[in-house]
């Protein structure tokens, strides 16, 4: 009989249940109880820094996938709470040994799942240890809250303008007490206060963006501020002075306010915490009734008042940007031409000049929104550049052009690939392993077959199984494969019309209608400063 051993632990420590220390209790069990087991016949398999509140650990999905092959008919661990602490994983994972044929041993709560009572004790088993761990949670949950209306900075990535300071005291009992609170990094907090000056007064992200960009103000990193970044900053209540004003809008807002109106400060900054909901994929900001607002022990650097403003600026703002769009109703090629100096689209935008009326260019994306400081790429005419483009394309619409022969050459090595029909001979495959499976079950159902033949059907039964998903799987990459050449030439088709159309239709188009075909038949514009670089596709 071969046996698996599960042990994990979720943090990495030598002390209490290590991963060695429940190994050994297994093997000692195994020895004891399973005495037909050789030391060879066992796999020790080990999640060390993994938690039990999933079961998406890399060892235990890899033991798992090994039991599904049935190469074990075992499963021994230390513990039920080693394997999950979640009730619908336990029962889903023993429903599974269970149609598997694979015993379940916890060596220290001696579960028998053969029989009904076992099982049942393993459900409650496994009810308590789903408890255990979401009393865990809500304990630390608990102190956290505690903690934060402390005022104490509880760690993580400190907020732009400050650092983490350490701070000791000593207790009534005469231990000594650690705690972090924030303090200001002198240069970084110039720039947060340039930032929220510059808002209030251009009462736009976009605005500030090119402005740290023209000044050459960088981020902590080396790269410049992102427009989200800056957001994220003016959001902030850490900069915020804890004044009424500031108490006032948290209070409105149903917030958890841990500081009576008294205790209001005009030096000291807010801390907020629950800001965001970790329990979900990507830890989404919460509602602002769902923060804890406590008094830090740093210094605000904006009142209440003008922080108070600046949500209200920012509330009221439509996502903006100065960044042209792809598509207006003037252009052909706005976000198809991409900048050859910094990788970014080109998009165009309409001169503001006086008597320019109509007239467009085409702008790097990054000099749109930063200057010059984030991309010199000199602009281009748009209109001389869209004529340039369509009289350039000209050249591939008659029917002995080079593009025109390619596309003729690809269509028919994608035409004999699909008549080729890789899939008949799987099929007579697929039948001929069924219909010997057919026959090996009509064996086994006959009266008076040896014993000494069943090993031998068995064996064979399970290598024509193994051949069958084989080639069951082999039919179906095959057909996902020609489900793929008849996209393709669908595509190539479309292009191929594309250019029989071009010449003809062009003129007549809508301007929606020509972007269309153009980008059939244009890969992507390059424009390196002097030279316009067009890929078409199929060259």
């Amino acid at each position: 009989m071969k046996v698996a051993i599960y042990s994990r632990k979720s943090v990495f420590t030598s002390k209490g249940e290590s991963i060695e220390n429940q190994v050994e209790l297994c093997r000692r069990y195994i020895l004891a109880n399973l005495p037909e087991v050789a030391e060879e016949d066992v796999t020790v398999f080990e999640d060390e820094g993994f938690s039990a509140k999933d079961t998406k650990r890399p060892r235990f999905q890899q033991m798992l996938a090994r039991i599904r092959r049935k190469e074990f008919q075992c499963l021994v661990c230390y513990r039920l709470d080693r394997v999950s602490r979640s009730v619908g994983d336990c029962s889903q994972l023993i429903e599974e040994l269970r149609d598997l044929d694979v015993s379940f041993v916890s060596v220290t709560e001696r579960f028998d799942t053969t029989t009904p009572m076992g099982k049942a004790m393993l459900m409650v088993a496994s009810v308590f240890a789903q408890l255990e761990r979401e009393t865990l949670a809500e304990r630390v949950r608990d102190n956290m809250f505690m903690l934060a209306r402390t005022g104490r900075w509880l760690g993580g990535t400190t907020p732009t303008g400050f650092v983490s300071e350490k701070t000791e005291k000593v207790d009534v009992d005469g231990k000594k007490r650690t705690a972090c609170k924030l303090k200001h990094d002198p240069e970084e907090i110039r720039t947060v206060r340039i930032i929220f000056q510059k808002f209030l007064e251009l009462h736009s992200v976009s605005g500030v963006y090119k402005y740290l960009a023209e000044a050459g103000i960088r981020s902590r990193s080396g790269s410049w501020y992102s427009k989200l970044g800056i957001k994220q900053i003016l959001q902030n209540p850490v900069y915020c002075v804890a004044d009424k004003d500031a108490r006032d809008y948290f209070v409105n807002r149903n917030a958890d306010v841990c500081f009576p109106e008294e205790d209001c400060s005009e030096e000291l900054g807010l801390l907020a915490y629950n800001k965001r909901d970790y329990k979900k994929k990507n830890a989404p900001r919460q509602e602002v009734s769902e923060w804890i607002i406590a008094i830090g022990k740093h210094p605000g650097i904006v009142t209440g008042k003008q922080w108070c403003a600046v949500q209200t600026v920012l509330d009221g703002n439509r996502p903006s940007s100065l960044t042209g769009k792809p598509f207006n109703d003037y252009c052909l090629l706005s976000g198809l031409i991409v900048c050859g100096k910094c990788g970014r689209r080109m998009f165009s935008r309409l001169r503001r000049s006086k008597g320019a009326d109509g007239v467009y260019d085409y702008i790097c994306d990054g000099k749109l929104q930063g200057g010059k400081k984030i991309c010199d790429c000199q602009n281009l005419g748009g209109r001389q550049t869209d004529d340039m483009v369509c009289d350039y394309l000209m050249q591939y619409a008659d029917k002995g052009s080079d593009l025109h022969r390619r596309l003729e050459e690809l269509a028919g090595a994608l035409k004999r690939q699909q008549e080729a029909d890789p899939i008949a001979p799987l099929d007579a495959a697929i039948a001929k392993c069924e219909a010997q499976l057919d026959s090996l079950v009509e064996q086994l159902s006959q009266p008076g077959l040896g014993q000494t033949l069943l090993p031998r059907i068995n064996t064979k039964a399970e290598e024509l199984a193994k051949e069958l998903e084989r080639l069951t799987a082999e039919k179906k990459r095959l057909e996902e494969n020609q489900d793929r050449i008849a996209g393709r030439e669908m595509d190539l088709e479309l292009v191929a019309g594309a250019l029989s159309s071009f010449r003809s239709c062009f003129p007549e188009m809508t301007l929606q209608e020509k972007r269309s075909l153009i980008r059939l038949l244009v890969q992507k514009i390059v424009w390196d400063g002097e030279d316009l670089h067009i890929f078409i596709y199929g060259e």
